[in-house]
């Protein structure tokens, strides 16, 4: 089965226990059972975990969730308790560190589109929908949708496909009341990350978020647990953001996530072949130079900061 092609040893820190190493972020927890997320400088692309790494990668993805967090913060809370790097841990783990209340995970990747691209054209092509939600005739790659739609996917181990599944599975996994908070936070963060987004030239084509609950808390008006969002948010890895200057439906769009380095591993230049075997190769200093430069560029872009 597919994964990484030199899956890193995890680092030991004094009070820390390690629990995870995902495709780009490394999980532990401290003494006292909060969650301590790092940030690496992984990339992943056809379901591996590529040998090269991107610098400053982590650090971008880690300021910028933090930013958005802060935007989206009257919408629905989030679960970072600080960014304070754990006493012990190495330098390297400065501004890639979340420090986060651990949430009781909702198994499903919240995903919204307001754009037709990606795994969703595929199912439109074949069924004019996605994930069960009709949608009308003449949509192209790129075309953005009559409105923004809530499409949730089972989320997969490292080596495997997330599954688009329709809102009807959700609700069956995970209960009606669950399945209707997803779909609607979901939303509502995805109609301000856009508008935000769109002040600032760039289509958030799609995003996909992951939900929990946190049960040592109350929700705003003092009744139930929380629903909270977690994980990173609204980055080049977990979001399409496209020019909007250079919008034109049709064909794919230009865009600030991994399709750059997508697109060298699928050229005669890789020599690889994506359906076989073998691991993916080495990514040319070019590339890797190439891919950095799109991180710090949606970061600026984003958040009008500098990124330095």
């Amino acid at each position: 089965m597919p994964g990484f092609v030199d899956k890193p040893e995890p680092v030991q820190v004094p009070g820390l226990t390690h629990l995870h190493t995902g495709k780009v972020r490394d999980l532990y927890r401290n003494d006292a059972g909060d969650l301590v997320m790092v940030a690496s400088d992984r990339t992943s692309a056809y379901d591996w975990v590529l040998p090269s790494l991107i610098p400053d990668k982590g650090r971008v993805l880690t300021r910028l969730s933090m930013w958005w967090f802060d935007q989206l913060a009257d919408l629905v809370p989030h679960h970072v308790i600080s960014t304070e790097v754990p006493a012990g841990a190495p330098a390297d783990w400065e501004g890639r560190t979340m420090v986060c209340r651990s949430l009781r995970m909702v198994p499903v990747e919240a995903v919204a589109r307001g754009y037709l691209t990606g795994s969703g054209l595929v199912e439109y092509d074949r069924a004019r929908t996605v994930c069960g939600v009709a949608l009308p005739e003449g949509l192209v790659d790129g075309s953005q949708l009559p409105a923004p739609i809530f499409t949730p996917a089972t989320k997969a181990a490292v080596g495997e496909h997330d599954e688009n599944v329709s809102y009807e599975e959700v609700a069956r996994q995970v209960g009606a009341e669950t399945a209707a908070l997803l779909r609607q936070h979901t939303l509502a963060v995805y109609t301000r990350a856009r508008d935000i987004a769109a002040e600032r030239g760039l289509i958030l084509a799609d995003t996909k978020f992951e939900f929990g609950y946190d049960d040592g808390a109350t929700t705003r008006d003092g009744g139930g647990v929380p629903l909270v969002l977690a994980d990173e948010v609204l980055t080049p890895d977990s979001s399409r953001f496209w020019p909007a200057d250079g919008w034109e439906p049709g064909h794919a769009q230009p865009s600030y996530d991994k399709q750059f380095i997508r697109d060298w591993l699928t050229s005669d230049a890789s020599g690889w072949d994506r359906h076989g075997h073998l691991p993916p190769p080495e990514l040319p200093q070019a590339v890797i130079d190439q891919s950095r430069a799109r991180y710090v560029e949606a970061f600026e872009r984003l958040t009008g900061l500098p990124w330095s």
